[in-house]
């Protein structure tokens, strides 16, 4: 099975985001040699939560489990990839795709071009990022419920999950 068709299979279907993913992926494997991470070696910042995502979570290995898939919902496609072990990152950038197209029409396009006519490669803005951290577990003292040590709050005395807070943006 192709890397394309394994793509498919995970997403479900095949469309122009999916294929946005897959062109990216190809692109950053060309520029920084990456191969498919078992662990964090390769790290990615998705700057959008859509269709092309999958694509990097099955050719690269990334996945927000593992803490090597960051998703910074920016509505932009533009995607970051860093490799750990060289330090060495890049991030794509999209291209304005012609306007007017169909739904098959773009599809077609992003599948027919070389990613490197879809993309700007530009210098990742972030570097790159920690690895993921294991936190200890706490129970909420309002639900009861079991929550990492870095969603508690402390209010009137008590740890409190973020629900229970009220606000997860206080400290």
């Amino acid at each position: 099975m192709t890397d394309w068709e394994k793509c498919v299979e995970f997403h479900g279907h095949a469309c122009g985001g999916l294929t946005i993913g897959y062109q990216a992926v190809r692109y950053a494997r060309s520029l920084l040699g990456l191969t498919r991470s078992p662990d964090e070696q390769v790290v990615c910042i998705a700057e959008n939560d859509a269709c092309g995502v999958d694509a990097i979570q099955v050719i690269l290995g990334c996945s927000v489990g593992k803490g090597n898939l960051i998703l910074r919902v920016m509505g932009k496609q533009a995607f970051s990839f860093y490799e750990r072990a060289s330090g060495r990152s890049v991030r794509l950038v999209l291209r304005r795709a012609p306007e007017g197209m169909t739904k098959e029409e773009s599809f077609r396009y992003y599948q027919e071009h070389e990613p490197e006519e879809l993309f700007d490669v530009k210098p990742a803005v972030l570097p790159v990022p920690e690895r993921a951290r294991i936190y200890r577990t706490l129970t909420c003292e309002g639900c009861g419920e079991s929550v990492g040590e870095a969603w508690v709050r402390l209010r009137d005395g008590k740890c409190l999950c973020l629900a229970c807070a009220g606000s997860g943006s206080e400290s």
